[in-house]
């Protein structure tokens, strides 16, 4: 039998500038550094950043720009994506690519290095109604 998981506990995310990508995820994302972990944010180290339930956390490493990227989809509840499709509106340059999969609606944007995210609700009937209307 596999054994299993509690969770991710954390995505590594390569940006070129730290406390550039430090700012924009918590302006926009609302992901903050974890203050225990700060001792590992050296040269070649991690920058731990999580939401305040600790949910999700990232850890920003300092790299060159890479075209080997991986989709980090979060999910959440379709109050949850409207506030998040609007809010979005208002921080990125331009609006999130808005998704209708039939069976999820997705929300699909890139941070300022080009790491690529998704915020998907499967709670489709709520969303169409208010997305379509």
């Amino acid at each position: 039998m596999t054994p299993r998981f509690k969770q991710i506990d954390h995505i590594h995310v390569h940006v070129l500038d730290r406390a550039t990508a430090e700012k924009w995820y918590a302006d926009t994302l609302g992901l903050k550094r974890l203050t225990e972990f700060e001792q590992w944010a050296t040269a070649d180290g991690p920058l731990m950043i999580a939401d305040d339930e600790r949910a999700v956390c990232l850890s920003l490493f300092e790299r060159p720009a890479s075209d080997r990227h991986a989709t980090i989809a979060f999910g959440v509840d379709a109050a949850e994506f409207i506030a998040w499709k609007e809010h979005l509106e208002k921080y990125l340059e331009r609006p999130p690519k808005l998704e209708d999969h039939e069976l999820s609606w997705s929300l699909y944007f890139k941070d300022p290095d080009g790491n690529p995210f998704e915020i998907t609700s499967y709670d489709c009937g709520r969303l169409k109604h208010h997305l379509m209307s």
